[in-house]
């Protein structure tokens, strides 16, 4: 699964001010319905609607070593939720990371995220297919 970042600075702004709030120990997530959605969703060759996602790390969080590995454990933690269930489509994700996402395993933090998005209605569960005999 490809993640298209959010890039610009007032779409954060927007999802902080605006959006639904989930906080947990390493992460706090926000969600905002994606207003440009259709227009991204025609531009995309599958023609999808897509979620864009956000991870935001202050330098509270750590020097630069820490807030990079902090991100790219909560990418592969989206990453793997997106294979394990259905994340909706058609949203702006803001991933504000906490001081303890620098320090927990990748599985902790991974947890905090499937814990938030399930509180803010974001998952469903996969569907399987069934086998016809």
């Amino acid at each position: 699964m490809k993640l298209f970042p959010i890039r610009e600075n007032h779409l954060y702004q927007k999802a902080y001010k605006k959006g639904e709030r989930a906080p947990a120990r390493s992460v706090c997530v926000y969600v905002l319905c994606d207003r440009a959605a259709e227009r991204i969703r025609k531009a995309n060759p599958m023609g999808e609607y897509l979620n864009r996602i956000g991870i935001s790390a202050s330098k509270k969080i750590g020097g630069a070593v820490q807030r990079n590995r902090a991100k790219r454990v909560v990418r592969e933690a989206y990453r793997q939720i997106g294979k394990e269930y259905d994340i909706k489509t058609g949203y702006l994700i803001v991933i504000a990371l906490r001081t303890p996402a620098t320090v927990l395993k990748m599985q902790d933090v991974k947890r905090d995220l499937q814990y938030t998005l399930k509180r803010l209605d974001m998952l469903t569960s996969k569907s399987i297919p069934q086998k016809e005999e």
